[in-house]
């Protein structure tokens, strides 16, 4: 009982964003594979993760409580926030200052590759959900700048509802018609991006997929000027094939 945290009157609607990165590597050879698995587990490790969700926090105007982190043997890492109420009191400037209760933030990742693909898959979900009048959504640019992004999977739902002064139920107390008004008009112009809205359940899904790939950023220790021009060729649509089912959800080719 002498560990209860205060709650202040509040807004009871509950946000909750899920974001979802996929990024994509060729590593043509065993070694490759298992080198490119290493090196991504040691780049996202818990710590980095914690230095990224502590960033987040601070952006939604959140205390931390309680961190809980673990790294994982072959690979990946979990980190979980549990956060509260940031400060009630308004102030100038662009600072975002909200009230949030029972709330949480955390990330996973998922690094894996298959023989037989020569392809490696570097996957990181992170889920923000909060109670009170800050969205999540401010976050997003923030986290898709974190991380080397070639698909793009995000669900944001908002939940219960809460009452005006007068007593009338408010089931969303803010507007928004696309997850894509939250990001930077030039991240867009990065991907294709296609939204799957159901307005009557205040629930939010977009996803994108990058436009351009670059080969050279996609190759793990090889040049691609050491590749003949067929090869490279290949290996772009064997990636381009790979970016387009994760995209879809569903085996196309």
């Amino acid at each position: 009982m002498e560990n209860k945290l205060k709650l202040y009157g509040f807004n009871n609607l509950t946000k909750s964003l899920s974001f979802n990165i996929y990024d994509v590597c060729y590593a043509k050879t065993k070694r490759e594979q298992v080198d490119y698995i290493a090196y991504i587990d040691e780049q996202y490790n818990s710590e980095r993760l914690t230095g990224i969700l502590s960033h987040v926090t601070e952006m939604i105007g959140a205390n931390v409580l309680n961190i809980s982190k673990q790294d994982y043997d072959p690979q990946g890492a979990s980190v979980t926030f549990l956060i509260a109420e940031g400060s009630m009191i308004p102030i100038g400037g662009d600072a975002v200052v909200g009230h949030l209760d029972k709330s949480h933030v955390t990330v996973h990742t998922y690094p894996e590759y298959h023989p037989e693909t020569s392809l490696a898959t570097f996957r990181v979900d992170i889920d923000v959900a909060t109670c009170g009048e800050i969205t999540p959504l401010s976050t997003l640019d923030y986290l898709i700048g974190s991380f080397d992004s070639d698909i793009i999977t995000m669900d944001y739902r908002v939940r219960g509802f809460t009452r005006d002064v007068a007593g009338k139920k408010l089931f969303m107390d803010h507007k928004i018609t696309s997850i894509q008004d939250y990001i930077d008009k030039k991240t867009l112009l990065k991907y294709d991006a296609v939204d799957i809205n159901v307005y009557e359940a205040n629930l939010f899904h977009t996803k994108m997929l990058i436009k351009e790939v670059d080969l050279q950023n996609y190759l793990f220790n090889t040049d691609v000027y050491e590749l003949p021009p067929k090869t490279r060729l290949d290996i772009t649509d064997s990636l381009r094939r790979e970016m387009i089912e994760i995209f879809s959800g569903r085996n196309v080719f």
